[in-house]
């Protein structure tokens, strides 16, 4: 699937990957690939980018929101910490 992450000053991520596990408001959960379309808000914590190669890589983010539809995940985090 293909996943775009952005904050409001730049493109953080953009690639294919095979999954993603994100922060929840409610509590933590992963979208994999062909998973229904779906809009979550999003707390502080980390996403973890599952890459198909299996490098991981990881964001720290200070919240915002995740939309998932037609295989395509777009996370519009308000900040993502270096």
């Amino acid at each position: 699937m293909l996943v775009e992450i952005v904050t409001p000053d730049k493109k953080v991520f953009e690639g294919e990957v095979y999954g993603v596990n994100m922060p929840g408001t409610d509590g933590s959960f992963e979208l994999l690939n062909n998973h229904a379309p779906i809009i979550s808000t999003l707390g502080l914590g980390f996403v973890k980018v599952r890459m198909n190669e299996g490098n991981d890589q990881i964001f720290e983010i200070d919240g915002g929101v995740a939309e998932m539809m037609n295989n395509k995940l777009i996370i519009l985090a308000e900040k993502v910490v270096a």
